[in-house]
């Protein structure tokens, strides 16, 4: 076959990831819950008809890393050759795709003129699928997935365009808002239609063959950059090892090791040394494991090149089985979500070593709590689904950023969205002074949020981490405050624990604060006007900027003391400074 036109690979290749792109539109825009519509926890991906990956949109890493193995169980539960046109596949399994049961994929095949061209495939976390508690992420109590909610191998859920209706009420009769749950598994199917269409266009402008020369390059091209860019990392064993909080009340904390291995053009991530699975709602299944593996490195290498198959084929990820890494089925896993910032966080200090101007310090945690109960204004059950992020560890060139999801490419969701459509108000949102790791470069700020219930009896599952372990720092950086959950602030005031089920009643606040991310390199190397910045904007008191940073600040004329700034440095750099060196040590 002659060599693909360069001009028609880049068109059919950016076409490819723009299908992507208004897929997650069209999902956002017409699906129910505020996950998925407004925080956009979704996402969507093409594949070719032997299931390979080709293309996907800018969403979330967990998902779409897992989302070709969640494909594979599709289809061999329902080989290509046995779908027709309006066929839709749907599965949450926690060992068959992201590793929660939250986290529905969606797959539709396309046809073109009755032959199999390519599948379109949607994941999206849906914001409760029944079982112990309201939003299905309980962690304590959990001994096994079969409380944790509604589990669906994969089965037609459309036929003929369809819905297939036996389906959809055996859904609607498991999870807590079937309006919300059933409208969302709808908006998939709405994106993976689009995405179907939006192919078979162009299918017809440039012909089956040069569309299936262009997705074979696609393919060869992602990975001979991928292993170009391995290339370039030096050849050697970086580990690193750190600790989860623990797994809910007086429980022990989980250790997190991994080890990875640079061989020429190739990468080996080994979580062997770490923790066993666990009796709880948090493990790590192996799918979800190798997707945050495979976004750390992408994390590291060239962020250009697209991503599809050919960035899997020189990855390979290592945990021994029966490790909270890789569990053994029926393991629960439903407050899966905390671990994806581990997963980073490690890879990124162990990688540190070797790319010190690449890796980044550890990143904030989030909250990730929901609030069940009944909506007085409407007399039905409702699922209040926070999700509130910190910000990114500080990096080698920059400050971390602020109040921005790391890690999984969500958004905050707005404070009127959750007061218009639940019995709850938002008291406060702000930033926490003092919270980010110092350095040369400061770590992204931590985040304060309160939020009153207006109702009666309800039930808040709480779901964070880095309340007893800090987020570290690299080469000298300090790291972040740790976060807490806090009910009714106060003089009176009670702390939750982390990832607790608790009661609250009518005019109870809870007050959820997360993580500072770690600083980048020692304090007493930053800029004393970009201290002096972080003092004015509240993000820095003119006591850390004395006692941490080195640097005095007037705060009537809001300047710097610069000889008594300078004596304060010399103190600061003898006294020296805690952080990770990014060692491992």
């Amino acid at each position: 076959m002659a060599e693909i036109d360069p001009i028609t690979l880049a068109v059919v290749w950016n076409s490819m990831i723009n299908i992507c792109e208004e897929m997650g539109y069209v999902l956002c825009r017409t699906a129910y819950s505020e996950a998925v519509r407004e925080a956009q926890d979704m996402s969507t991906a093409l594949f070719d008809p032997q299931g390979r990956l080709v293309a996907q949109g800018v969403y979330t890493p967990g998902h779409l890393g897992a989302m070709r193995f969640a494909l594979g169980h599709a289809l061999r539960a329902y080989p290509a050759e046995t779908l027709r046109p309006g066929d839709g596949i749907l599965l949450n399994d926690i060992a068959m795709g992201a590793g929660h049961l939250p986290d529905m994929f969606s797959f539709t095949p396309v046809f073109h003129q009755g032959r199999l061209v390519a599948f379109t495939g949607s994941s999206a976390h849906h914001i409760d699928v029944g079982g112990a508690a309201p939003g299905s992420q309980a962690v304590e109590g959990i001994v096994d997935t079969y409380q944790e909610g509604l589990r669906i191998i994969p089965v037609k859920y459309f036929e003929n365009d369809r819905p297939v209706e036996q389906v959809f009420k055996f859904i609607e009769a498991n999870v807590r808002v079937p309006e919300k749950v059933v409208g969302d598994i709808k908006a998939q199917m709405n994106a993976n239609r689009i995405g179907g269409l939006r192919i078979c266009a162009l299918i017809e402008k440039y012909g089956l063959p040069t569309f299936n020369q262009c997705l074979e390059e696609m393919i060869r091209r992602s990975e001979a950059a991928m292993r170009a860019s391995i290339r370039e990392i030096p050849d050697g064993t970086y580990a690193f090892e750190d600790y989860l909080d623990d797994v809910g009340r007086n429980t022990d904390p989980v250790k997190v090791r991994v080890t990875v291995t640079i061989e020429g053009d190739e990468v080996a991530v080994d979580f062997t040394g770490s923790g066993p699975q666990t009796e709880s709602g948090i493990n790590c299944y192996i799918n979800f494991t190798y997707a945050y593996a495979l976004y750390s490195l992408r994390s590291l290498t060239d962020p250009t090149i697209p991503q599809n198959e050919g960035c899997f084929r020189p990855l390979k990820v290592v945990a021994p089985e029966g490790s909270f890494f890789n569990p053994r089925h029926p393991a629960p896993g439903g407050g899966r979500a905390i671990i994806a910032n581990r997963i980073v966080d490690c890879i990124m200090s162990a990688m540190s070593q070797a790319l010190p101007q690449r890796a980044i310090a550890a990143c904030s945690h989030f909250s990730n709590a929901t609030v069940g109960g009944l909506d007085p204004r409407t007399g039905r059950p409702f699922v209040y689904y926070d999700l509130l992020m910190g910000g990114f560890g500080a990096r080698p060139v920059k400050d971390g950023i602020d109040g921005i999801a790391s890690g999984f490419n969500t958004g905050n969701i707005p404070v009127e969205v959750y007061e218009i459509n639940y019995p709850v108000l938002i008291e406060r949102q702000e930033y926490i002074p003092d919270s980010a790791g110092a350095g040369k470069y400061r770590g992204g700020t931590g985040i304060r949020k309160d939020v009153r219930i207006l109702t009666e009896k309800v039930r808040l599952t709480c779901l964070s981490d880095r309340q007893r372990f800090v987020p570290f720092g690299l080469f000298g950086g300090g790291p972040g405050a740790l976060g807490a959950t806090i009910l009714n602030p106060g003089p009176n005031e009670t702390r939750l624990h982390s990832k607790g089920v608790y009661p609250l009643l009518r005019g109870d606040v809870i007050s959820f604060r997360v993580s500072g991310s770690g600083g980048w390199g020692h304090p007493s190397e930053r800029d004393p006007q970009a201290v002096l910045r972080d003092v004015r904007d509240g993000l820095v008191s003119a006591e850390q900027a004395r006692n941490v940073y080195g640097v005095a600040i007037d705060t009537s004329t809001w300047t710097v003391l610069a000889e008594e700034t300078a004596a304060l440095r010399a103190g600061v750099r003898t006294g020296g400074h805690s952080g990770r060196r990014g060692d491992g040590h």
